[in-house]
């Protein structure tokens, strides 16, 4: 019965001030019921946000951490290492903060790495950071969007993340994809309160290597891995290998129309082999979270679009869902006592 009590309180880094998330952000929160269910506050430079979006109240109806960093030099559009190192600095202080038991989440705005580069912070992205000043190493990058057509809900966590393709075959292997199956199985509970979940687990190669004959990963080391997780999960359905070019019919005839029977949540083994068809289905509407971390982190599924950056056209579609999925992770950890 707490938990019908329990009023989140999340704290948004605007993300790279040059770009789209201050915009995106601030049009999420003007006119959304989600305050109301939330505590909300946002982490940001006062002026840059009040030239995102014209309305001088709507600043006072939130708490705003007012980092003023080096404002004059952003112009909407020009991501540079000044739009890279506030950016940085936002994240870093609501990471902070939320260490010390300010906040129970974090909802970060989109982040440009180019921009983190040139300001001499070598990191491939928000989600190190994350993990490295929460001092931790195991972690992952879940997708989540829920279909507007049908209700259904799509979960896609990456075995792999930001590094090149042709690394891919090198850097899986049983330890690193158990460590991702572990982390997926404890955030369905978690998270989503599935003790009994059903997981389809992707290929490599086309056809999963079809015997060998197109790769030789799935025969050689995965069927074999996957076949000791099962032992290992008896309470958990694994399916698999699913060849990648089939993996995503289920998911798309259950996000579409609400038929098939798809899997509670799906391990893909690199960025793309996962995030095309999630992009492709919901766009406007996923939600990245980390999961491991001992916090809540949701970020809207998408970059600083530096190109419509102060236009006033973005569309805060995916940073209402990041929201939201924020407030429903948070209520229930607090149901499941974390």
């Amino acid at each position: 019965m707490e938990s019908a009590y329990f009023i989140p309180r999340l704290v948004i880094p605007v993300g790279d001030p040059a770009g789209i998330g201050p915009e995106v952000v601030l049009k999420a929160i003007a006119d959304s019921p989600i305050s109301s269910i939330c505590q909300i506050t946002l982490i940001g430079t006062r002026t840059l946000l009040e030239k995102a979006y014209h309305d001088p109240h709507l600043l006072d109806r939130f708490s705003l951490i007012d980092l003023p960093y080096n404002q004059e030099k952003i112009v909407f559009g020009r991501g540079d290492a000044h739009s890279g190192e506030i950016s940085f600095l936002y994240l870093q202080e609501a990471i902070k903060r939320t260490l010390k038991g300010e906040f129970d989440g974090i909802v970060t705005g989109p982040i440009a790495k180019s921009c983190w580069q040139l300001a001499g912070y070598d990191f491939p992205g928000q989600t190190e950071v994350l993990a490295t000043m929460a001092g931790i190493n195991r972690y992952g990058m879940l997708f989540v969007a829920k279909s507007p057509h049908t209700g259904y809900n799509l979960r896609t966590l990456l075995a792999t993340t930001h590094i090149p393709l042709r690394e891919v075959p090198d850097t899986l292997n049983p330890d690193l994809m158990t460590r991702k199956l572990d982390l997926l199985i404890e955030s369905l509970k978690l998270d989503f309160g599935i003790d009994r979940p059903k997981i389809a687990i992707s290929g490599l190669n086309p056809h999963s290597g079809e015997a060998g004959k197109l790769g030789r990963e799935e025969k050689d080391w995965l069927q074999p891995w996957l076949e000791s997780m099962a032992q290992q999960y008896p309470q958990t359905q694994l399916i698999g290998l699913v060849p990648p070019d089939t993996l995503w019919v289920e998911p798309g005839r259950a996000w579409f129309s609400g038929a098939g029977q798809p899997a509670d949540a799906y391990l893909a083994l690199y960025h793309d082999q996962g995030l095309i068809p999630v992009k492709l289905m919901a766009f406007d509407c996923a939600v990245n979270t980390t999961i491991g971390l001992p916090f809540v982190r949701t970020s809207p599924d998408h970059g600083t679009a530096f190109d419509i950056a102060g236009l006033g056209i973005a569309r805060p579609q995916s940073m209402q869902a990041a929201i939201q999925l924020a407030i429903e992770l948070c209520q229930q950890r607090r149901t499941d006592g974390f």
